[in-house]
């Protein structure tokens, strides 16, 4: 059975690839491993060494503690809100989309939203 440490880090490594718009072959090859592997880190399945979660975190931008945000020094998790809503891959798909729209068109969305969710 799958440490709960290890799911969580996987987790974030998911949502992470996910942020970047990157496949699990695009981020086996920056890593120089099988895409397999990586689903493995992903569902918590395989555990991930800490010189390889050292290439994950140089080859996804992000500093080795990123992976680890949201655990308590038990290694039990804190529940985030922030964190439930990146969970969600329409949510990042949204995100993604949103950063995608022209500066000055965007600030435009963002102001539409505001007035819709005020109004909910």
């Amino acid at each position: 059975m799958a440490h709960h440490v290890d799911c969580h880090v996987g987790k974030k490594i998911r949502h992470r690839r996910w942020m970047l718009g990157m496949t699990q072959q695009q981020l086996a090859k920056e890593v120089g491993i099988k895409f397999q592997q990586i689903q493995k880190y992903e569902t918590g399945m395989n555990r991930v060494s800490a010189s390889r979660l050292w290439d994950i975190a140089v080859a996804m931008e992000v500093p080795v503690a990123f992976f680890f945000d949201g655990i308590d020094d038990e290694g039990a998790q804190v529940s985030d809100e922030k964190q439930d809503i990146l969970a969600d891959k329409e949510a990042l798909s949204l995100i993604r989309s949103y950063y995608a729209i022209p500066e000055n068109q965007r600030r435009r969305l963002f102001d539409l939203a505001r007035v819709l969710s005020d109004v909910a």
